[in-house]
């Protein structure tokens, strides 16, 4: 039999909903305020899975400028019905003690688009999902956020029928689920088997408590009973397993007598023995095989606790899984980003341009990198803890205003950046490495005076350290001290108060905080993986 390794989408990609139609294999995940909204994967074999779609590319469908880190796109949900691909999601405005949470609809006909401009659904609670009942009926289900101040805002699970021709809802809100004594219910999936409805969610938060639990009825609305193998999945009391902060699953049946679950986990650095340390990856998807057992689901295993190997699917047997997310981009060769490319908030627009300097991509200064509206960056995710990254710069900075370089990025408050500027007093351009750390910025490095306008730039990762490099002499050499790469992560930032739920990124970014007149062309972006040991 054919082992798999978890996870089987490394980096940031968590909160996954699994369709299928037919052959075919759908993923979606979180893309919280990075643009495009929403990753689409497909795969016919549950193995590997690749970026086919992201279905939210217009500002009509969502816009996230001025949105708050690790806010905005939560927690979507695919699923099929009438011929049709329905997509519900939620763009999260604010939070503290009342949360925004704008849940929208929208469809196509084929799952690489085009699709649909959205249907406004409610407020009342963020992680929607659509279940289609084999009536012809559907509902959304989704927590419910109760803002007033004497009660426990996360209140449980709602449901409400789903007119989808009108795409609105209709009938009376029910208030079905308030959760388990694992706290904290949100992510809800539904599933019909033989005549049982169950309901899978999500409990104990998005840390190191978190779980997925089951439970079922014989009616739409309930009432439901926990499972007995409750829960199904969690790490809470497994500190030794690789695969932590497991939880928030969704059902994927292989045939009636194969199923799995994928997923949500991450795997946290065990530096200088330390079990539960940092996970700058973010948090992952994975896959685990289900039994049946008196019409419950159990994991396969008999315990509670994933695994880190597990038998491949039958449609994957003899399959090869891509271990390697490696990215090679000259930009001279392509006539449209990489589909791994994101932007912050809002699609780049007149921000970039691989047609302005033939053989590069060019960048467009405009607002500062903590910028919560528009800015120019261009970043893709971090897919192993060990990998290298290089690009060339050619910049013709006349203000200290005017910025560009390379970044590692978590966030607006969260970044490391080796940065190209304008030195007043030698009229030439420099290099120094700025780093935010929680909010607070400081320069790692001195300034370093170039003697020419183009530069080659790269970083270095090594699980929990990063390197900057720059080409001079002839060969690469070092730039600046190493520095903490694992603070790049949600783990980091939440334990010193801040919310954060993404992943890191590296990316190439332009501003110019004058005029919005400068640019910065970058010739190639190469994305290597290392997989030190």
């Amino acid at each position: 039999m054919t082992k798999i390794k978890n996870p089987i989408i490394p980096g940031f990609s968590p909160d996954a909903s699994v369709l299928q139609v037919g052959q075919d294999y759908y993923l979606t995940t979180s893309t919280f305020e990075w643009w495009p909204g929403v990753e689409i994967y497909h795969s016919q074999d549950l193995v590997n899975w690749t970026v086919v779609a992201n279905p939210l590319t217009r500002l009509s469908q969502v816009d996230l400028r001025g949105n708050y880190n690790s806010g905005s796109i939560w927690a979507p949900h695919l699923s099929y019905a009438q011929g049709k691909f329905w997509l519900i999601y939620t763009d999260v405005k604010t939070r503290g003690a009342y949360k925004d949470t704008l849940n929208y609809l929208i469809s196509a006909d084929n799952i690489e688009g085009p699709w649909s401009e959205p249907s406004f659904i409610s407020a009342s609670g963020f992680d929607p999902c659509v279940f289609h009942d084999e009536d012809g009926k559907s509902y959304v289900i989704n927590m419910l956020y109760d803002q007033r101040l004497d009660k426990p805002g996360f209140a449980g699970l709602v449901i409400q029928e789903l007119d989808l021709t009108k795409r609105q809802l209709v009938g009376e809100r029910q208030h079905f689920f308030t959760g388990t004594d694992l706290g904290v219910c949100e992510g809800p999936q539904m599933l019909k088997k033989d005549g049982w409805y169950y309901l899978l969610c999500a409990a104990g938060g998005t840390g190191y408590s978190h779980a997925a639990t089951v439970c079922r009825s014989r009616n739409v609305y309930g009432p439901y009973e926990v499972s007995p193998y409750q829960p199904l999945l969690t790490t809470k009391t497994d500190p030794d397993n690789p695969l932590q902060k497991s939880g928030h699953a969704s059902f994927v049946e292989v045939n009636p007598d194969e199923w799995y679950i994928v997923h949500i986990s991450a795997r946290p650095l065990r530096e200088k023995g330390v079990q539960r340390g940092n996970c700058p990856l973010g948090r992952e998807t994975s896959l685990q095989p289900l039994d049946w057992i008196e019409d419950w689901p159990r994991l396969a295993n008999g315990t509670t606790s994933p695994d880190l190997w597990v038998t491949a699917p039958s449609i994957g047997e003899n399959v090869t899984q891509r271990q390697d997310y490696s990215e090679n981009v000259d930009f001279g060769t392509i006539s449209k980003l990489p589909i791994a490319f994101k932007s912050l908030r809002a699609p780049l627009g007149t921000r970039a341009s691989l047609t302005a300097r033939p053989g590069y991509l060019r960048l467009f200064g405009t607002q500062s990198i903590t910028s919560v509206h528009e800015q120019t960056l261009v970043a893709r995710r971090w897919q192993a803890f060990d990998f290298r990254v290089e690009t060339e710069l050619s910049f013709e900075p006349k203000s200290f205003q005017q910025l560009a370089g390379l970044v590692l990025f978590y966030d607006t408050d969260n970044y490391q950046y080796l940065q190209c500027s304008y030195d007043e007093d030698t009229q030439k351009a420099y290099l120094q490495i700025e780093v935010a750390e929680l909010g607070e910025h400081h320069y790692a490095s001195e300034h370093h005076v170039l003697s020419e306008n183009t530069v080659k730039l790269a970083v270095t990762v090594h699980k929990t350290a990063s390197q900057f490099y720059i080409f001079a002499g002839g060969q690469w050499v070092t730039f600046g001290p190493v520095l903490p790469a694992d603070h790049i992560s949600d783990d980091y930032i939440k334990d010193h108060g801040k919310l954060a739920f993404t992943g890191a990124m590296v990316g190439i970014c332009a501003q110019d905080l004058d005029q919005h007149s400068s640019h910065a062309d970058f010739k190639y972006f190469n994305y290597q993986e290392t997989h030190a040991e």
